[in-house]
């Protein structure tokens, strides 16, 4: 080979090498950020009242004074359709076609109602949230956990159970 040829050769190879390590290096965080974890959930647990104030007599107005509250902590509006919230006991509310609006939060209320954009009723005649000691648990459309809130004598632990 002479060395014309040679001097062509090498560059060529550093040329090619070069244009590899240029694309690896492109493509790598790309592909990195697309799994990277979320520090936080989207949706959130952020209230509950699992103690409605006054009588619990198990009328609309004392049942609805129960409830809990959902965040969107993100600037896109979620569909619910299919999430599940749900107590220690098993009871569990399924979201039917509601979509989360971007920065917004409903209140997912024990009793009867008409639902809402903000306001949206479980249509139970009976208490869902032990008022001594219960988790709230949010899953997704998939059963995958999102977030949760507990409590026990009078005390809340948010987001430490992951189920």
């Amino acid at each position: 080979m002479s060395t014309s040829a040679s001097v062509t050769a090498r560059r060529l190879s550093a040329a090619v090498l070069a244009a590899g390590a240029l694309v690896g290096a492109v493509a790598l965080p790309a592909s990195a950020s697309d799994h990277r974890p979320h520090n936080r959930p989207e949706v959130k647990i952020s209230d509950v009242q699992y103690d409605a104030p006054g009588r619990d007599d198990r009328s609309r107005h004392s049942l609805n004074k129960e409830w809990v509250e959902l965040t969107n902590t993100t600037r896109h509006d979620i569909n619910l359709d299919g999430w599940t919230l749900k107590n220690e006991d098993g009871r569990t509310y399924t979201f039917h076609h509601y979509r989360l609006e971007a920065r917004a939060t409903v209140r997912v209320h024990t009793g009867e109602g008409r639902d809402t954009r903000t306001d949206l009723y479980q249509d139970r005649n009976k208490e869902v949230w032990d008022n001594r000691s219960d988790t709230a648990t949010l899953r997704n459309d998939h059963g995958r956990f999102v977030d949760d809130e507990s409590w026990d004598h009078n005390r809340r632990h948010h987001g430490g159970n992951r189920h």
